[in-house]
């Protein structure tokens, strides 16, 4: 009997000192796993969750600021952000600045009490606009408004009718504004989004909407009479920008919807979850790139005749109407666009440009996609190269499923005075600065 006590006490102190190991090699490991954890959120933090290209970091130089869309920058590095709706403050245009040069902006303000999305910064002018007109705001030598109680209107009553609202705005080196006025519709149908419906031929919505407008940067109280369509055929333009090394207007346009819903025997779900293009144009005084008539086809590479107008998916159409200079992947949304100016970045980026991606939410069955801000080269004034992701992870999870699960949703773009690159978010409020680490 003593001996079996002996073995019995043996064997559960041997029980037990594998316990022990055992304890000790899983607080062991769930140290490293703390560590590392701890680790890659530190480095998360450090790139603001961002996914970007060797020797490229970020920091989230504001954020909660409210639903940020364009945004733009003075020579001094004051960044202003177009809020598409006023924030808890009642602001819609938000100052802010990085006065201790961290990277973070510490001194924020706002004013106006309006939404909208596009703005713009020329010398000592800031220019907003609601969805229905422009305004003008002087700026004293500190980046700060003047007159944010009373701007001048330069632009008034142009078609505000909830689709495709948004005025997007940019200016040429003569001073004159181009306004983006979308077309209040999906495809210029006799009854809009409708199965069946016909399309309006020719489309009469292209008379005031659909399109580009230039109008006097410096002129009050301009309406259409006093503007002109410099370009057609656009059903929503909200990326557009003045490239000055080949003196035009580039434009990303935003493609139709729903062809698998209309013309079911003609596009299948997986055919019309790319189809068609999201495009971007150079377009100059007069030009049409074809909307309602056609669409993008970048499988067949070519512009293909809307079924609404008698296309058949395979017919092509608009002899006469701008081919894309890029085609990109269907329903991501651009929604802006801005050519690289600085010399911060790498050579490649040089003149190239940069578009924010809205992020889809109708490529089922295949996933959703966007949430990024993709890059173009260019070499003397035309892309020379395919275009790439730049910056990604906005969205936050690898599989996102759409725009309501997105942490993240690029809007703006904007170059700062030291080549920096800032990009809105109209979801969370956030603004991220890229830099590249020389």
């Amino acid at each position: 009997m003593p001996c079996t006590n002996g073995l019995q006490k043996h064997l559960k102190l041997k029980e037990l000192n594998k316990l022990k190991n055992k304890i000790n090699f899983m607080y062991k490991l769930s140290s490293l796993i703390m560590i590392c954890a701890f680790a890659f959120t530190a480095q998360a933090q450090e790139n603001a969750g961002l996914k970007l290209p060797a020797g490229f970091s970020a920091t989230l130089f504001a954020d909660q600021i409210g639903s940020a869309r364009h945004i733009a920058i003075n020579d001094k590095g004051v960044l202003y952000a177009k809020l598409n709706y006023p924030n808890k403050a009642g602001q819609a245009i938000v100052r802010m600045e990085d006065a201790n040069g961290d990277g973070v902006a510490e001194k924020l303000s706002g004013w106006g009490n309006y939404g909208g999305t596009g703005i713009y910064v020329k010398g000592n002018q800031l220019y907003a606009s609601s969805d229905d007109a422009v305004y003008l705001y002087q700026l004293d030598a500190k980046g700060d408004v003047v007159n944010p109680t009373s701007p001048k209107t330069i632009i008034k009553n142009l078609h505000s009718r909830r689709q495709h609202a948004s005025k997007s705005i940019t200016l040429d080196p003569k001073g004159n504004i181009y306004v983006n006025i979308g077309a209040y519709s999906n495809a210029c149908q006799e009854k809009d989004r409708t199965v069946g419906s016909k399309g309006m031929m020719p489309c009469p919505i292209l008379d005031s909407a659909g399109g580009i407008w230039q109008f006097d940067g410096a002129k009050e109280n301009q309406s259409y009479a006093e503007g002109k369509r410099y370009a057609t055929g656009l059903r929503n333009v909200i990326g557009l920008d003045w490239n000055n090394t080949t003196n035009s207007l580039f434009v990303t346009q935003h493609g139709r919807d729903q062809l698998n819903t209309f013309y079911p025997t003609m596009y299948t779900d997986a055919q019309n979850a790319e189809l068609p293009s999201e495009t971007m144009y150079e377009v100059k005084e007069g030009d049409d790139c074809g909307w309602p008539y056609v669409y993008y086809d970048p499988f067949q590479k070519k512009k293909i005749l809307s079924p609404e107008y008698g296309g058949d998916g395979k017919l092509e159409g608009g002899k006469n109407a701008l081919d894309p200079l890029v085609a990109f992947p269907a329903h991501m949304a651009p929604m802006s666009l801005l050519f690289y100016k600085g010399n911060q970045f790498p050579a490649k980026y040089k003149e190239g440009a940069f578009i924010a991606f809205h992020g889809s939410w109708n490529r089922a069955p295949l996933p959703q996609e966007g949430y990024f801000v993709a890059f173009v080269p260019f070499k003397n004034g035309k892309p020379s190269g395919e275009w790439e992701i730049f910056a990604n992870g906005f969205a936050g999870e690898e599989k996102n499923k759409g725009p309501r699960q997105a942490k993240a949703r690029p809007c703006g773009l904007a170059e700062g005075p030291d080549g920096s690159l800032y990009v809105s978010d109209d979801s969370k409020g956030a603004i991220f600065k890229i830099s590249f680490n020389k």
